[in-house]
């Protein structure tokens, strides 16, 4: 695992470096409510020229952002619904898969079919700082 204490206007270093070491797959994104998920999603977004409006999708369940970036929120409904939905198969289209709230029943899943997965888990430190864990060890 690598950490990076960042200020939000240098997201875009870790935006940037997620893209080059890992520019196909699943992205989960664990974090506390208001910790930044759906910023880091921007700041993707951003680094790849998709000027869509980023928002979070969790309603909707899934916001897609040009044809590079699908990005999830199972928070209210969880994995289950998930699943039920048929919502697995998204995530083995090419792009990069941005989940909110993923939790590691998810990775084992993704795992054993062979889909390629990167954690990363935000820490609030305060308004304008956050922690990025980052583990690539599924990726």
């Amino acid at each position: 695992m690598i950490n990076y204490q960042l200020k939000l206007d240098e997201i875009h270093t870790l935006a940037e470096e997620i893209c080059e070491k890992f520019p196909n797959g699943v992205i989960i994104l664990r974090g506390d409510l208001a910790a930044g998920k759906t910023t880091f999603v921007k700041a993707l977004a951003k680094h790849l020229c998709i000027e869509d409006d980023v928002t979070s999708p969790t309603f909707s369940l899934q916001q897609c952002y040009g044809d590079k970036i699908f990005h999830y929120d199972i928070y209210n409904h969880g994995i289950e619904h998930f699943i039920s939905l048929g919502m697995l198969e998204e995530l083995d289209k090419d792009g990069l898969h941005l989940v909110e709230w993923g939790d590691d029943k998810l990775v084992d899943i993704l795992n054993s079919a062979g889909i390629k997965t990167l954690t990363i888990t935000i820490k609030k430190l305060d308004d304008n700082s956050r922690n990025y864990e980052v583990d690539y060890a599924h990726a």
